[in-house]
């Protein structure tokens, strides 16, 4: 794939992944997919935090789609903190029996957050 095409693809995954963080993330706790989404037991001073700090992610995110190689440092972070989260995640689960929901919930979910925009940001953007 193209770099030209690539940034376009990017910008579109920037405002899709924008949008859910900002309204998905807590749909899914709440409604969708506890088990996958929450932990048990429900927490939700936990939930709130996540929410909140997932939610202004989101918006900046989706600010970040109209010029993505200007925020390309909130574009590592979101790929980087989504890969750290995961894999604490991971081993979370994997230790606590209670939580394997979440193998296929939101630990798989957070990897392609942070792949997808791995592979979309342009080479330039990753000097």
């Amino acid at each position: 794939m193209q770099q030209e095409e690539k940034l376009k693809y990017l910008k579109v995954a920037l405002i899709v992944f924008g949008i859910i963080f900002i309204a998905g993330i807590y749909v899914m706790m709440r409604w969708v997919w506890p088990s996958g989404w929450g932990w048990t037991p429900q927490q939700p001073e936990y939930e709130q935090m996540i929410v909140g700090i997932y939610a202004t992610l989101g918006v900046f995110l989706i600010r970040a789609a109209k010029d993505p190689l200007a925020h390309a440092s909130l574009i590592w972070f979101t790929i980087w903190s989504s890969f750290v989260h995961g894999g604490i995640m991971l081993v979370q689960a994997i230790v606590d029996e209670s939580e394997r929901a979440n193998l296929l919930g939101d630990v798989p979910a957070l990897f392609l957050v942070a792949f997808v925009l791995w592979y979309l940001i342009p080479k330039r953007a990753q000097a």
